[in-house]
């Protein structure tokens, strides 16, 4: 009784909000054998005296143990205690008097009954499956709801005897939906039928037979929207992104449906959101189907132009300096997406008709909000519509310039974005045919000095423009460009020091960079203009709130000096280098989401590109970023950038020199470290036979061992490129392994010895192979693989 006391104080420190309480009672926790665990769980839910909070902790924890660590513990029971813990389960879903602790139960009983299904289909737990049959008939509402609830966890429950079942489930399901007395078993049993068809997406046979229950599904989700609960019209959205197929015989109520929730304000905005995605959702899952019905989907349209209206008032909006991101759960945004869904999942063809006259007439509304919208909308569809609107491109493009003049400084915004997203969309094409007006007209609109949200925004959609912009084009304006964007980056500069403002300068100093990456050379005669007070940022810009303004800016820097050549750069580079290098030492105080980290690393590639051999000093105190980066933070996804940068350094010239060498063992045990654990941040068939070549390592003991230990999950997995055809790099591999043995890499006592030994030992048994192994190796290497043999 005491232990069991002791374990209740234990659970209570588990919920305790004090950190330290908290760690120390986690690991107490973990040092109970499992089979305790259990034991103290399940006495601690069973305990009538204890507390709500107490019990629904250890359920969480029973359901929780047997999820994660099912055949460690269960397996090693006795029959008895097996018996026991399901006995207890079902004893405490019968007595127990919280509705509360009585769902988690069924969760745990849910959970021990798919883990008891045995690789026959049988369940070994054949008393649950008469407990959800007596229950479901049972009078107790309480037990009808257990027994949905547990079909609704673990629709496979009845395992290999489902077939056998079908028509009791569908009878059990059907009644339950049809309960007039309770409208929770009304919604609790069109959750679990949901979820029985989710489970059983691939059965068309079985979605046929159970499509008469859709319109008893449908009943429900309506319903249940109106008592404020909205996880049957999540199963809808559910269904119809992996079942579509299920919801055919009923679409044409399915979207009414949808539809009308869409359209009611009473209902609250995540409801109306969620109906209108069961319709974006077919767009996507099931266009064919939904193209038959393209009537709703018409009158879709004019609900997510009307979420898009749903703006509010904001008095500090053209003021604000900080950037918040757009509450991805507000109307304005999910109209949005749902129309670039709906346009990319049905076409232009059919959605560009439907929409142009709702935007036209929005775009002439009094109403600002209506004029916001109709530009935002007009940005959402240029990908879905690209090929018709393209064909009309040059009556959209002439209006929407219009209103970047537009008297309210957010439908000015609303306006420059959609040039932004124009520019993307319809490059190069946007670009030859509309440039003049399109620069004159951002130019302009990044005067507006009194509105620096709308200035930056224009700034923005200067860089899209000028990112796909043939060089050719932009050159008779930079001369215009580089003045405009001058001003304006004194002008903020100013602003900076005065009132700390800086989101006008981060897009200003993004514009500059891609001018001069467009312009490239054409950028000298500017040089001397922009890099003076571009160094002035990096070394002053240093508290937290101007990380992302230094790391554009770093960005910057870069970009120019390739855009204008080793030359012009040269008597910069070094004083930039020094920055860069202030930067990194303070790299180890950074936190993992320092903006600051991946410009720096794309700039170093940059640096190294431009300097070439003279980056090679540099090396030593760049690669301790880079390996942090590598082993410490694989999160942070600048890999991607920093594989190239590794790449260069390896290959230069004098890599292996003596001062270099231990640097550039460092960068192919970072590569080797990409490759291993973040594979997707780099082409690993492509780097793999360059990295095979440079091994092995013959300075960096540490790092070797990782470099053998990869070399062998690469052998032992039979990579065909480390292998090579009919195994013909065996013979560079048993070098390799050598050379490691030779200068001490490898050292009998470390894991990677047994396992390259085993890969000799296999080798040894094939003779011709290993007669063409051991043939290219010299007396000391072939030394080193005896001396492998016989230690390990």
């Amino acid at each position: 009784m005491a232990e069991q006391q002791q374990f209740y104080l234990l659970l209570g420190n588990l919920m305790s909000p004090d950190n330290t309480i908290r760690k120390q009672a986690e690991e107490t926790y973990d040092t109970i054998p499992g089979q305790n665990k259990i034991t103290f769980l399940l006495q601690a839910i069973r305990d009538a005296s204890a507390s709500e909070e107490v019990k629904q902790m250890a359920a969480v924890l029973l359901r929780r143990l047997l999820s994660s660590s099912f055949e460690e513990i269960y397996p090693g029971l006795t029959l008895e205690m097996q018996t026991a813990i399901k006995t207890e389960l079902l004893a405490s879903i019968q007595q127990e008097t919280s509705p509360n602790i009585r769902k988690k139960v069924c969760d745990i009983a849910a959970e021990l009954s798919r883990n008891l299904i045995d690789d026959d289909g049988n369940n070994q737990w054949p008393e649950l499956l008469k407990f959800l049959f007596d229950s479901v008939n049972s009078q107790s509402v309480g037990l009808r709801e257990a027994a949905l609830h547990i079909f609704w966890n673990f629709p496979g429950i009845f395992g290999n005897q489902q077939q056998h079942y079908m028509e009791v489930i569908k009878r059990m399901l059907v009644q339950c939906m049809q309960d007039q007395d309770n409208p929770q078993i009304r919604t609790l049993a069109a959750r679990a039928a949901g979820s029985f068809v989710l489970s059983n997406e691939s059965n068309t046979a079985l979605l046929k037979h159970f499509s008469d229950l859709l319109p008893g599904i449908l009943q429900a989700v309506n319903e249940s929207c109106y008592q404020g609960d909205d996880s049957v019209l999540k199963s809808l959205v559910e269904i119809a992104d992996t079942a579509p197929k299920y919801l055919r015989p009923n679409l044409e109520a399915t979207l009414q449906l949808s539809l009308k929730l869409c359209a009611d304000t009473n209902l609250t905005n995540m409801q109306r959101q969620l109906a209108l995605e069961v319709i974006v959702t077919l767009s996507e899952t099931a266009a064919a189907m939904l193209r038959k019905h393209t009537a709703i989907v018409a009158q879709s349209v004019p609900q997510m132009l009307a979420m898009m209206v749903d703006l509010e008032e904001d008095e500090e909006w053209a003021m604000a300096d900080e950037l918040e991101d757009d509450d991805f759960d507000s109307n304005a945004v999910a109209g949005e997406s749902a129309l670039d869904r709906i346009a990319c999942g049905l076409g232009g063809k059919i959605v560009l008709p439907m929409i142009k006259q709702h935007i036209m007439q929005m775009l002439q509304n009094p109403d600002w909000k209506y004029r916001h919208a109709g530009l935002m909308a007009l940005s959402a569809i240029g990908e879905g519509c690209h090929q018709q609107m393209e064909a009309i491109l040059n009556e959209i493009v002439i209006f929407v310039l219009l209103f970047c003049s537009d008297p309210h400084p957010r439908v000015r915004y609303a306006a420059c974005n959609a040039i932004g997203q124009m520019a993307t969309d319809f490059a190069p094409t946007f670009q030859k045919k509309f440039h003049d007006k399109v620069i004159s007209a951002l130019l302009q609109t990044m005067e507006d000095q009194s509105n620096p949200r709308v200035q930056a925004h224009a700034a923005a959609a200067l860089i899209n423009f000028t990112e796909d912009c043939p060089k050719t084009l932009l050159i008779p304006y930079l001369d215009s460009l580089v003045q405009h964007l001058h001003v304006i980056m004194v002008a903020k500069l100013q602003e900076l020091i005065q009132k700390g403002t800086k989101l006008v300068l981060e897009q200003v100093v993004t514009s500059i960079a891609s001018v001069a990456d467009t312009a490239e050379e054409k950028f000298v005669p500017y040089y001397d203009l922009f890099m003076p007070s571009l160094k002035h940022i990096v070394e002053n810009a240093v508290q937290k709130e101007l990380r992302l303004l230094r790391g554009k800016t770093i960005e910057c820097i870069s970009l120019i000096g390739l855009a204008v050549g080793k030359e012009k750069f040269m008597p910069d580079a070094s004083a930039v280098m020094q920055l860069l290098l202030k930067t990194q030492t303070d790299f180890n105080d950074m936190e993992d989401d320092d903006p600051q980290i991946s410009y720096m690393i794309s700039a170093w590639a940059r640096m190294c590109k431009i300097l070439g051999k003279e980056f090679q000093q540099y090396l030593p105190v760049v690669m301790g970023p880079l390996m942090k980066t590598a082993s410490i933070k694989p999160e942070v996804a600048l890999l991607d950038k920093a594989i190239p940068l590794l790449v260069g350094v390896i290959g230069a010239a004098d890599s292996r020199a003596k001062e270099n060498v231990n640097a550039t063992e460092n960068c192919i045990s970072a590569v080797g470290k990409v490759m291993r654990f973040r594979p997707e941040c780099a082409n690993v068939n492509e780097i793999l036979p360059h990295w095979l070549g440079w091994l092995p390592l013959n300075e960096d003991k540490e790092e070797a061992v990782h470099t053998f230990d990869f070399l062998c999950d690469l052998i032992e997995s039979n990579n065909p490129i480390v292998l090579g055809p009919d195994n013909s790099n065996l013979p560079k591999i048993f070098l390799i392994i050598a050379e490691g043995v030779s200068n001490e890499s490898i050292k009998s006592e470390d894991a990677c010895s047994k396992r390259l030994a085993n890969v000799i030992r296999q080798v040894q048994v094939s003779g011709g192979l290993w007669t063409q192994c051991v043939s290219t190796l010299n007396e000391t290497q072939q030394k080193a693989i005896q001396d492998l043999l016989n230690t390990a």
